[in-house]
């Protein structure tokens, strides 16, 4: 039988992408809207701030005075923040004012506390201010009718912030995508259990459960599915009510690995299975009526990359993230580089800055199964198909494993 052909990194991001629906949106309280993805753009219904107010604790007071050399004024009210006054500033006269505190009719200019004196009902003025000094004037952050956040918009401290600044209670952001996890293989454990001989902790289900909580999604975890044919179509079954299944392990070629048997019995589309990159070859995605289902292979390190490669922006798509991708850099190797075979080769490696530019080393041996080698890294840096290596100083592509970008990494081959 002949193989089926491999493609590329971006012929199968290409393909997942273009099954991905965009989910349904969900209205949340403000605090719930955190790491999740605005759904609709939101246009600020006010000012902000929406009056003029002090930016200092001082003195509030007429510029023309401060500009015709008045030094000694009147001080005629005080205004603590979350007050106001109504009663207008004559020429040389001044308001006792705290940070935040609007200012009153007639006045234009703040002058700090420490630059002047006080005695009884007057304040001398000690040091030049300029007239409009130490004023936050109405709308300078945000005027009512402004475009707030875009559609798409993941919401983080600041951007919540700004929400809760003009008065959003409430928040329109993308529902999370619900993802099925399970893990395949008679010889998976859970952590806790005893080691038996020839078996293996189940870790895939763990690292994968943590990367759909970073990717935005809401985890199902369906724990482990052994090499029994009819207890994989029953879990399989499960998993392919939620929006996304994701299988780790049994989409090899192995005589107990039944997950693509089961997966075309129930009626699941498949549009590629191997992809030409290391690790992760055994990389299988289909498609079941709105449900995308991935199974990406049994090795730790090859089941991580596959989720960052393909998994990851489809979740981020399905909520209709503006950045699917991470971000990427040219960065020069610390160490020789070794030759590449047939395939795009993802080496785990730590990166750094040296001056203007990046540096990056692999973290240890770069075995499928060696889990420690991601743990360590902070990039992928990919080595080209064919590549005959190269001497300390080759400039290649990392892609950083944190941060966001709206650009797809140039993925060689």
């Amino acid at each position: 039988m002949t193989a089926e052909p491999m493609i590329s990194i971006n012929s199968a991001l290409d393909e997942v992408l273009a099954a991905v629906t965009p989910g349904a949106a969900e209205e949340v309280e403000l605090l719930a809207a955190f790491d999740r993805v605005l759904a609709e753009t939101v246009v600020s219904p006010e000012d902000v701030p929406s009056f003029d107010n002090s930016a200092m604790d001082g003195y509030a007071l007429r510029g023309a005075d401060l500009a015709s050399g008045r030094c000694d004024l009147l001080v005629t009210v005080e205004i603590p923040a979350g007050h106001h006054s109504d009663v207008p500033l004559a020429a040389g006269e001044a308001a006792k004012i705290m940070t935040g505190a609007p200012l009153p009719p007639g006045a234009d200019t703040v002058v700090p506390v420490e630059q002047t004196s006080q005695e009884g009902a007057t304040v001398s003025i000690l040091q030049p201010v300029a007239p409009g000094e130490h004023v936050r004037h109405r709308a300078e952050d945000v005027r009512q009718g402004d475009v707030l956040l875009e559609r798409g918009t993941l919401l983080g401290p600041a951007e919540v912030g700004l929400l809760a600044a003009v008065g959003q209670a409430l928040v329109s952001v993308a529902r999370r995508p619900r993802v099925a996890i399970l893990a395949t293989g008679s010889e998976l454990v859970p952590p806790g259990t005893p080691l038996g001989p020839g078996q293996i902790r189940n870790s895939n289900s763990f690292t994968a459960h943590g990367q759909v909580l970073a990717a935005g999604g809401q985890p199902v975890p369906l724990g482990i599915a052994h090499d029994d044919l009819a207890e994989t179509r029953r879990l399989i079954a499960r998993a392919l009510e939620e929006e996304v299944a994701l299988t780790s392990g049994g989409v090899s070629v192995g005589e107990f690995d039944f997950v693509k048997q089961v997966q075309e019995e129930l009626g699941v589309e498949r549009r590629f299975w191997r992809v030409a990159v290391k690790p992760g070859k055994p990389m299988a995605f289909g498609v079941r009526g709105s449900c995308l289902v991935f199974g990406v292979p049994g090795n730790p390190v090859a089941a991580m990359v596959s989720f960052e490669l393909y998994i990851r922006p489809a979740l981020l798509a399905m909520q209709g993230c503006r950045d699917l991708y991470r971000p990427s850099v040219l960065a020069a190797a610390d160490e020789p580089v070794a030759p590449s075979k047939g395939r795009t080769e993802a080496r785990r490696c730590r990166v750094r800055r040296d001056g203007d530019a990046c540096r990056f080393s692999t973290t240890g041996p770069q075995g499928s199964g060696i889990l420690r080698s991601m743990a360590l890294a902070d990039g992928l840096a990919f080595v080209p198909a064919g590549y005959p290596g190269a001497e300390p100083g080759e400039r290649l592509m990392v892609m950083l494993l944190e941060g966001r970008s709206t650009l797809r990494p140039p993925y060689p081959g």
